[in-house]
């Protein structure tokens, strides 16, 4: 009976051992889910953690909310002086922060949500070189805020065809080739993440350029914030933003990297043509630029509408292979279409030789014939 008292109190140690072991370990379970939670509006409570949206493992960084009445002083009150243009989602700010950062403010109507801050989170994420960086939101007094940094040199459009606006820049060819590059290294680098983001809304507006006119794209995944968008049927007078839709898009609503491509299609005649792909290419023309590139597409024949503006600035053989370009990317068929990483490359060797050989010829040199003798048949 002597061994009966030990027995006892070794099983009672045991079991405060057992009972210790498992409030540690509840503990520990405790304080990691309280670590990976999201605490608020402004992202995680550690911010070195990481956050999975999807399949891509992001950094948690403060994406930063911005108070209502510090935009209000940055915009002076949402004047007009300080209105510089209104898009899809809303009127378009240039405001100027109290640490001294210019920035762009996307105003709009609209109740406060979760899934907008989640979005904002999301897409203020991404970061490149080529793509206007988000920096944070508001949402107050029922209206949205999107705040973008600020990029100086405005909309390549402008300095092509905006109105009563001309470039002090001399947009030559190679130039217009390095913008071109540019924004499809960040359409590319938007179609390389996982999953990809679509940009769904490319257009020459959306491509800024800054001081020294490297391109950044605009407004990518922005039609996330605005939900289904209804697209007009096809026809020979699309509106502007339309024209950049590929017809699987108009159709069908089937966005895709290669509806991307084709509206980079579209943009990258309009860099072409310097005119609105809208406009007809001649006075007598029934057609859209990009219908009757279409049902043109004799390398010849387009010469005719190179913008006169390139005077002599580019040789006859960069200019073929950027025409060809354009028609592979305005391919009605989506399968037919290049990946826009090809699209990059391409533009970088066309961009590199057109540089190598202008500097071997000389800048004035008289490289190019008009017309229709610009181009030899490869017949």
């Amino acid at each position: 009976m002597s061994s009966t008292p030990a027995a006892i109190l070794g099983g009672a140690a045991g079991a405060v051992a057992l009972l210790g072991i498992a409030i540690i370990l509840t503990w520990f379970c405790l304080s990691r889910q309280r670590n990976v939670s999201r605490t608020s509006e402004t992202g995680s409570s550690n911010p070195s953690q990481g956050e999975r949206l999807g399949a891509i493992e992001l950094p948690i960084r403060d994406t930063r909310r911005f108070e209502m009445e510090e935009l209000s002083l940055a915009t002076k009150n949402f004047t007009d002086k300080n209105l510089i243009g209104e898009g899809k989602f809303g009127e378009v700010y240039k405001g100027l922060l109290q640490d001294g950062m210019l920035v762009a403010i996307k105003k709009r109507r609209g109740l406060a949500s979760q899934e907008f801050v989640d979005e904002v989170r999301y897409l203020s994420s991404i970061h490149h070189r080529n793509l206007v960086s988000l920096l944070g939101y508001c949402q107050e007094n029922n209206l949205q805020f999107l705040i973008y940094e600020y990029v100086p040199n405005g909309s390549i459009s402008s300095h092509l065809y905006g109105a009563g606006q001309q470039s002090q820049e001399k947009l030559e060819f190679k130039l217009r080739l390095s913008i071109a590059q540019g924004a499809a290294t960040g359409l590319a680098h938007l179609h390389s993440l996982s999953p990809r983001l679509v940009h769904k809304n490319f257009k020459t507006a959306n491509v800024l350029v800054d001081e020294t006119f490297n391109a950044k794209v605009a407004d990518a995944g922005l039609r996330n914030f605005l939900g289904r968008v209804d697209i007009a049927g096809s026809s020979s007078h699309v509106a502007s933003d339309e024209i950049f839709l590929a017809s699987e898009v108009r159709e069908f609503r089937r966005f895709s990297e290669k509806s991307d491509v084709y509206s980079f299609g579209v943009f990258l005649l309009e860099l072409l043509s310097g005119k609105e792909a809208t406009e007809s290419p001649f006075p007598e023309a029934n057609e859209n630029l990009v219908e009757w590139v279409l049902s043109n597409q004799d390398r010849g024949m387009m010469s005719y509408i190179i913008d006169r503006r390139l005077d002599s600035s580019f040789t006859a053989e960069g200019m073929e292979e950027y025409i060809m370009l354009i028609i592979r990317c305005l391919d009605p068929s989506s399968e037919r279409r290049p990946a826009m990483s090809y699209v990059e490359k391409e533009l970088d060797r066309i961009l590199d030789k057109e540089r190598n050989l202008t500097t071997i010829m000389g800048e004035g040199t008289q490289t190019v014939l008009l017309g229709s003798q610009l181009f030899k048949s490869t017949k």
